[in-house]
């Protein structure tokens, strides 16, 4: 007649024996680990570079064995610590600050930007269409102005205002409603940017609404000045920074909408694991943007307050577009790439 058989129970291990016996080849693990962290790999020498992968090999070994058998807590901590680092040293990327930043900008940061191409064109039609219907609204209706900018972000351009005001808000050197009206603008368009990439995870709809919005914006002030005959004019004043400013809550709308159709739409991949993909995407571009807004805001504060000449103001902002063009989408190395 068959016995049952009793269950395996695991291994039992002395924890001083195990610590008496292993000691030694952590601490030179860990001293040599630390080498790394504080210089370089060029600190250690032959015979250190060679035992550091047995060494990480042994730690892991007894890692495993002390989960196993159950050790006390602390010892299976350190183990786990000192692998982890032991690790990164091993098979991670250890480079400096300066070159990570490096990295970004050549790599990471146009990759992300072509991963997201049909994001980034549905949020310019979006805009581009917004703007229309609300040259449009203002034109039939003056009061449609106001529902739409709001007093505060008016600051005198308005359809009530007259040419020559309108006239010195585009040219006047030494305005200060000209200074606090570029920092109310450029502080509204960096706080749309960040919402519209924030709150892209509520399935991109709060990110649609605030492209609309910001479209309309844009088509509510062409419509004050066209009128007046200052279309040129205020294309010009605006161009110049607003170039990289748009395209900077474009590149966060686009963020913003990976991110929400991945939720919301995540195919064969788990919901959770197809929006960290997604956010990883969408997190470069977004630190892009910010990049961007900086630049604008230097463009916005200086250039266009000392550049008083229209063809100028054209000739920067289409410049800058162009670069920004040709940085993103020219065709490069798919070193670094970021997974789409």
């Amino acid at each position: 007649m068959a016995t049952a058989l009793a269950p395996a129970q695991p291994m039992l291990v002395n924890a001083s024996r195990f610590r008496a016996a292993h000691a030694a080849e952590w601490e030179r693990l860990e001293r040599l680990v630390s080498r790394i962290e504080k210089r370089s790999i060029r600190a250690l020498n032959d015979d250190d570079l060679l035992a550091l992968p047995l060494l990480y090999r042994s730690a892991l070994s007894s890692l495993s064995v002390a989960r196993e058998t159950s050790l006390d807590r602390s010892l299976v901590v350190y183990l786990e610590q000192l692998c982890t680092r032991a690790y990164f040293q091993l098979y991670g990327v250890p480079t400096s600050a300066l070159s990570q930043l490096g990295r970004f900008f050549v790599h990471s940061w146009p990759a992300a930007m072509q991963a997201l191409w049909r994001e980034t064109l549905v949020a310019s039609l979006l805009t581009v269409a917004a703007a229309i219907v609300g040259y449009v609204l203002v034109r039939g209706d003056p009061s449609w102005f106001f529902g739409i900018v709001g007093d505060g972000m008016a600051q005198g351009r308005d359809p009530s205002a007259s040419v020559e005001t309108l006239r010195q808000t585009l040219y006047g050197k030494h305005s200060d409603m000209l200074a606090t009206f570029a920092a109310y603008l450029f502080t509204h368009n960096a706080q749309i940017a960040i919402f519209a990439f924030a709150l892209g995870f509520a399935f991109a709809v709060p990110t649609v609404l605030l492209i609309v919005y910001n479209g309309l914006m844009l088509g509510a002030f062409m419509a004050v000045f066209v009128p007046k005959g200052l279309g040129y004019n205020f294309t010009g004043w605006i161009m110049i920074h607003g170039t990289t400013e748009l395209f900077a809550i474009i590149i966060a709308g686009a963020a913003g909408f990976r991110i929400g159709t991945a939720i919301a739409f995540p195919g064969r991949q788990a919901r959770s694991d197809s929006a960290v993909q997604a956010g990883r995407t969408g997190a470069t571009a977004m630190g892009g943007a910010v990049v961007m807004l900086a630049v604008a805001g230097l463009l916005e504060g200086i250039g266009r307050q000392t550049v008083l000449d229209d063809l100028s103001r054209y000739g920067i902002g289409l410049t800058m577009l162009g670069a920004w063009l040709l940085y993103f989408y020219l065709p490069r190395s798919r070193n670094g790439v970021v997974p789409a």
